[in-house]
C-alpha cells in the first residue's frame, strides 16, 4: 500500500498538558472513581504521577472529587460527583450474580484490587487476568468465577462448597443461553479436565453437553 507523512496534516503539535487533561477526563469517565492502582492498569504513560496534577485541577474546578470513597483502595483517590452518590445509593444486599468481561472498567479485579488467592492452586495454575474475550461472575462485589478467553478453561475463585457458586454457575449458563456470550467448550475446570471435575455434574444439570473432551453450552 501507499503512505503519506500526516504531520503537514497538524499545523501544532498537541500540547502536553492538552493530552493528560483529556486523559484525567477520559478515565474518570470510564471508571467513576479513579485511583492510583487503576491507572496503573491503564498503563498510562508516566503513571499516576502524570495525571495527578491534572486530577487535581478538576477538584479545583468543581468537575471531580478527592477523598476516600472506598476502603482499601490507597488514600489519592478522584471522583465524579455522579459516581460517588451512585456509590452510595447502591444496596448491600443485592447479592444477584453479575456476569462482566475481565476488561469491564466496572470489574475491578486484577486493575484497582487483587485477584483473591485461592486454596486449590497449584503451583503451575493459570492466574486470572485482564484480558479481551475473559469473564468474571461477581457476587456482591466478589469474583466467584473466571472463564478464561476462548471459553475453554473455567476457573473458581471460592470453595467448592461455597453457596454462591451454584447461582454464578447458573448465571453464566444464562448469558450463554441469551446468546450474550460467546459458545463454551469448557475442557479445564480448575487446571484438571472437564469430565472428571466435581463441578461437571453441576455443568451437565445446568445443561452443558458431554463430549468426548469437554462440556460444550451454546445459545
Amino acid at each position: 500500500g501507499r503512505w503519506s507523512r500526516t504531520e503537514p496534516l497538524f499545523r501544532a503539535a498537541v500540547d502536553p498538558g492538552a493530552r493528560r487533561r483529556a486523559m484525567a477526563e477520559l478515565l474518570l469517565e470510564r471508571y467513576g472513581i479513579l485511583t492510583r492502582e487503576t491507572v496503573r492498569a491503564e498503563a498510562v504513560p508516566g503513571g499516576f504521577s502524570a495525571v495527578y496534577p491534572e486530577l487535581s485541577q478538576l477538584e479545583t474546578l468543581g468537575v471531580a472529587r478527592r477523598g476516600y470513597f472506598v476502603e482499601g483502595l490507597g488514600g489519592a483517590q478522584f471522583a465524579l460527583p455522579g459516581a460517588v452518590e451512585r456509590l452510595r445509593a447502591e444496596k448491600v444486599e443485592d447479592q444477584a450474580p453479575v456476569v462482566l468481561a475481565a476488561l469491564d472498567p466496572a470489574q475491578p479485579y486484577g486493575a484497582a484490587l487483587a485477584w483473591p488467592a485461592r486454596e486449590h492452586d497449584r503451583d503451575d495454575a493459570r492466574r486470572p487476568t485482564r484480558v479481551a474475550g475473559a469473564y468474571v461472575v461477581l457476587t456482591g462485589g466478589e469474583p466467584i468465577l473466571y472463564v478464561e478467553r476462548g471459553g475453554r478453561a473455567l476457573q473458581t475463585l471460592v470453595r467448592n462448597d461455597d453457596p454462591r457458586l451454584q447461582p454464578a454457575l447458573a448465571a453464566l449458563t444464562e448469558q450463554v443461553r441469551a446468546g450474550r456470550l460467546r459458545r463454551l467448550a469448557l475442557e479445564k475446570v480448575d487446571g484438571e479436565s472437564a469430565l472428571v471435575s466435581p463441578l461437571g455434574a453441576a455443568l451437565i444439570a445446568l445443561g452443558f453437553q458431554q463430549g468426548p473432551r469437554r462440556l460444550t453450552l451454546s445459545a
